[in-house]
């Protein structure tokens, strides 16, 4: 077996076949023929001098030498991505492009966003809403904004907070149901639930406040199951019943008066909020300034239960 490095085009047709175990697939991403891909297999297995795939029905598996070079194969292309993410990041120095939950964007994020001074002022951001988590290498985005263990993916994760939920309603939907605001009235009122799934584990509901509060769940089902927080915690401000509001969430709401707490008793979230970045996302002054100020706006929502 040569020392000598394979040629560039057989090490990206190995490692595009070996990560999709197809070389249709691998020519579609390379823009060549499969027969171009085949060739270039052909290439490098000659050039190593062993098999690094095997035929598995009409597809290509890796050898048990083929997994081990292909992980390492694979390594080293991801480093140069990383390197060239953070050319593009310094010649966008002044953009900062931010995913994360939508209603974390919307609700805490969104409101604290005009408190950030970057020193530089044509810092521009982009901001994305999504509840799909990205790529973990992060290459088009500078920071994730996520919840629970999901943040481990990314290179680097840093908690922001954890928070916690309370009953909240409008104004106008305690005055006209006053018993609101105890456990055992709100058993038979219109109650508002949150479902995060698939994507995240739903936060605390219902029968976890009830529990909490040493009353039993109502046999009642929740007139209407919201995806996204925010949208519950609208439908809970229009007077449509009563939500279980994160505290990070509804302070904007609360202070405006659209929304009122109607009960002292809450429940912590089991997994706390996270900022997510890249190795090569810190290359800008500001990045490192945003990152500085979302840590500092985060550790002020300590822990506030009653």
């Amino acid at each position: 077996m040569s020392t000598k490095l394979p040629p560039l085009r057989s090490l990206l047709a190995f490692e595009a076949v070996g990560r999709s175990g197809s070389v249709s697939i691998a020519a579609g991403e390379l823009n060549v023929t499969p027969g171009a891909i085949s060739q270039q297999i052909k290439q490098i297995e000659g050039h190593v001098g062993i098999p690094l795939f095997q035929k598995d029905g009409r597809g290509l598996v890796l050898s048990k030498f083929g997994k081990t070079y292909h992980h390492m194969i694979a390594a080293g292309f991801e480093t140069l991505r990383e390197a060239q993410n953070l050319i593009v990041n310094a010649q966008n120095i002044h953009d900062i492009s931010i995913s994360g939950l939508p209603s974390l964007m919307i609700k805490w994020l969104n409101p604290n966003l005009p408190s950030f001074k970057p020193s530089n002022a044509r810092t521009t951001y982009r901001m994305e809403c999504t509840h799909i988590e990205p790529d973990r290498r992060l290459v088009d985005t500078t920071f994730r904004l996520t919840y629970g263990e999901v943040a481990f993916k990314f290179p680097h994760s840093k908690v922001l907070f954890t928070d916690h939920c309370y009953p909240v309603c409008s104004p106008s939907y305690l005055e006209k149901y006053p018993e609101a605001c105890t456990p055992d009235g709100l058993r038979s009122l219109d109650l508002i639930a949150i479902a995060w799934q698939p994507m995240h584990n739903d936060p605390p509901g219902w029968p976890d406040w009830f529990r909490a509060c040493g009353v039993a769940m109502p046999k009642k089902v929740p007139i209407t199951t919201f995806q996204l927080s925010s949208l519950a915690l609208e439908a809970a401000a229009n007077g449509d019943g009563v939500a279980l509001g994160q505290d990070s969430f509804v302070e904007k709401d609360l202070l405006q008066g659209r929304l009122v707490r109607i009960s002292d008793a809450a429940i912590r979230m089991p997994f706390p909020y996270y900022v997510c970045w890249s190795g090569s996302a810190l290359s800008s002054d500001s990045a490192i300034e945003f990152l500085d100020w979302i840590s500092i706006v985060g550790s002020k929502r300590g822990p506030r239960l009653v």
